[in-house]
């Protein structure tokens, strides 16, 4: 199943925002991909609330170990920060303060919640309510350094989520959701499309295109799907299966072509960070610009040597053609 709508010259894009059901699901039109449709849920104080504590799961579970610093030790954290000296430490107590400052931000907004429901209104000119925000724009501006947990580079996107959430109204925050979610998808297709480019000229790897076209498929499927949905149930299990068919792939004639492991090797190398790649672009559901240019530039390397060591490089006769 193909998020792209196929389409004859004669029909014409539809709109960005056209929701209708395609292929057995309601989707929404969003930059050239149809992507599963959630109504927004009302733009109230308590909505809010459930929807930061949401993406704060995701930002701390998706990012590197030891950053989800309580907010009571935001000053804590803050004075280690300022008087850090050396760039790698201070790069790692930026993200520590941001933790901090993301959870202070959630614990103000939580207390006005509370107030909210208890009768007493809190308007956006309170002191409470401008606390929150400057720790929310201040976990933001400090977010830009914290890493992904994979170490290959910065999530900020993520990381922006609960401030837009915190400041938009609900409507407007999902319509952004589902823009990131397209680009997520633009990634996904440029990935696999790289990969399958490989591996058909790779003698041996002519099986695991199809596994390609699922991983594709399903990760998509996977991205696309909030855990709240009844339909996770079975979009799991597929997403999973089918990493694990990528992990389980053997090239055939392995034992015939013993001269030929280095390079063999290297493919199913290959293989795994391209599998790898797709799962974090899974899980954070925005993309990962430097994460992709890293594994297309490892895609090149091993084209032109058969190898991803730039010293090795294997003899032409050693591709076939597609």
């Amino acid at each position: 199943m193909n998020n792209k709508p196929k389409r004859s010259a004669e029909e014409s894009v539809p709109e960005n925002g056209t929701i209708r059901e395609y292929n057995g699901k309601i989707c929404i039109f969003t930059d050239g991909y149809w992507i599963r449709y959630y109504a927004p849920p009302p733009n109230t104080m308590a909505e809010k609330r459930e929807l930061i504590y949401s993406l704060r799961r995701r930002v701390f579970h998706h990012t590197e170990e030891g950053i989800n610093s309580p907010g009571w030790r935001m000053e804590i954290a803050r004075r280690y920060y300022d008087k850090e000296t050396d760039l790698g430490k201070k790069r790692v107590k930026a993200a520590m303060l941001a933790g901090s400052l993301f959870n202070r931000a959630t614990d103000i907004f939580t207390s006005v919640v509370d107030l909210e429901e208890k009768g007493i209104h809190i308007d956006d000119t309170n002191q409470l309510m401008k606390q929150c925000e400057a720790c929310f724009m201040e976990a933001l501006e400090l977010g830009k350094q914290v890493r992904h947990f994979s170490g290959e580079e910065g999530v900020d996107e993520l990381w922006g989520e609960p401030f837009k959430a915190f400041s938009m109204p609900t409507d407007r925050f999902f319509h952004s959701r589902y823009v990131k979610l397209a680009q997520t998808f633009a990634a996904v297709d440029c990935i696999v499309d790289r990969m399958v480019s490989v591996f058909e000229k790779v003698d041996g790897f002519t099986e695991v295109i199809p596994l390609l076209e699922e991983l594709r498929d399903v990760s998509k499927t996977e991205i696309e799907t909030m855990r709240r949905d009844e339909a996770i149930y079975e979009v799991w299990p597929r997403y999973v299966t089918a990493k694990e068919k990528i992990m389980a792939f053997k090239p055939c004639g392995l034992s015939s072509h013993k001269g030929r492991l280095r390079y063999w090797e290297d493919g199913l190398r290959l293989l795994h960070m391209g599998k790898d790649v797709l799962s974090h672009l899974s899980g954070v559901r925005v993309p990962m610009p430097v994460t992709t240019a890293n594994y297309m530039a490892n895609c090149d390397l091993y084209e032109q040597n058969g190898s991803l060591d730039s010293e090795f490089s294997i003899p032409e006769q050693c591709f076939i053609d597609a």
